[in-house]
């Protein structure tokens, strides 16, 4: 298997990333969470923090990303 991405794996990737970014700022928006959202605000930042690790980006403004990886 090749390490090699297509630009449309990419920007498959990036989408879901920025996928979590929302979902993180969403959750965060809320008041309070419950224990499942602790979980779902966990699990996306863990994605992200893996994503942040890939050596396939190009262009990609992966600010959002790095920002909404960070634990509080």
């Amino acid at each position: 298997m090749s390490n090699e991405h297509t630009p449309k794996e990419i920007a498959q990737h990036y989408s879901a990333a920025m996928d979590s970014v929302n979902l993180i700022k969403d959750l965060k928006a809320k008041a309070s969470l419950t224990e499942e959202d602790v979980n779902a605000l966990q699990r996306n930042q863990e994605h992200l923090q893996l994503m942040l690790t890939r050596d396939f980006w190009t262009v990609e403004d992966l600010s959002p990303i790095e920002a909404a990886a960070v634990v509080l």
